[in-house]
């Protein structure tokens, strides 16, 4: 792994609509590539241009960018980021940077969602606490709730059990949390004792939603990393796949059915959502009653 210092040209992307998954009106992204090495990132595909995943592209102009793009929009809306690359990777203990794009999120009283797999975000716990007053959701991506497990899938990644205590942590200091439990992996983690052990063990760290994903992504060049680690992994699995997708983009897990309708059951047994909203404005008049 390398790490390279790069200029950033821009910073915020910028959604026509709100994301219907994950509420988000603008995304940005501190860091290109991402030291948690997780077999099956989508980001490694060859579409995103970015030669050496595991190679880590520092923008280090990124606050300047963020707090002259962010003032400059007309609506506000949900401002996401750890969508392409975690902002809480090992490398941001170096630079802090995410820190600070908190604190420009906050001075500009922007809504926030960010995602992530790090306990390193528990640094920030006072920012998000205050960015909170208004929006703030932080979703742990947990596709497990094994850490024997999740240490071979995401071997550069905090365990589960330390995510899900971040995320307790989070929700006493009054941050709504939640997970992404995707990508589910076919023919690995796709049991209905593991989508069970993901949501209860949310549900017990204060969670409010969940966000499933019974399948994964394959495409160029991340299709050809993740069979390599199949290999390596799991003997024998890589053929199973190859079987039954071929070279489809979208490779649901065999059961999905089975698996969303647990999931289901499990949803509205504990009053769990299944989406972030998108952040709407309180009016003038609702801003006054709170006075």
């Amino acid at each position: 792994m390398a790490v390279h210092e790069i200029q950033a040209k821009t910073m915020l992307s910028h959604h026509t609509s709100p994301d219907p998954w994950f509420g988000l009106k603008y995304t940005f992204n501190i860091y290109r590539g991402c030291q948690h090495r997780c077999i099956y990132c989508d980001s490694r595909s060859l579409c995103y241009g970015i030669d050496d995943f595991d190679d880590i592209l520092v923008k280090v102009n990124a606050i300047e960018r963020l707090a002259d793009e962010l003032p400059r929009k007309r609506v506000v809306g949900l401002v996401g980021t750890g969508s392409m690359s975690d902002p809480y990777g090992p490398i941001e203990a170096e630079y802090g940077l995410a820190r600070r794009a908190l604190e420009v999120v906050l001075r500009h009283r922007y809504p926030l969602h960010l995602i992530t797999k790090s306990d390193l975000v528990l640094r920030d716990t006072d920012l998000l606490a205050r960015i909170a007053e208004r929006a703030a959701y932080v979703s742990f991506t947990v596709t497990t709730a094994d850490d024997e497990l999740a240490a071979r899938l995401e071997p550069g990644a905090p365990s589960p059990t330390r995510r899900y205590a971040a995320m307790a942590a989070l929700a006493r200091a009054g941050v709504t949390v939640g997970v992404t439990m995707m990508p589910i992996l076919p023919m690995i983690e796709d049991t209905l004792e593991n989508v069970t052990a993901v949501v209860e063990s949310a549900v017990a760290a204060g969670a409010t939603y969940v966000l499933p994903g019974f399948g994964m992504t394959l495409r160029n060049r991340q299709r050809d990393y993740y069979y390599a680690q199949l290999d390596r992994l799991f003997p024998g699995l890589r053929a199973r796949y190859e079987r039954r997708y071929g070279e489809r983009y979208d490779c649901s897990c065999p059961n999905t059915a089975q698996l969303q309708a647990h999931f289901d059951g499990l949803v509205a047994q504990h009053g769990l959502q299944t989406r972030v909203p998108p952040y709407v404005a309180p009016s003038p008049g609702q801003q006054l009653s709170l006075l």
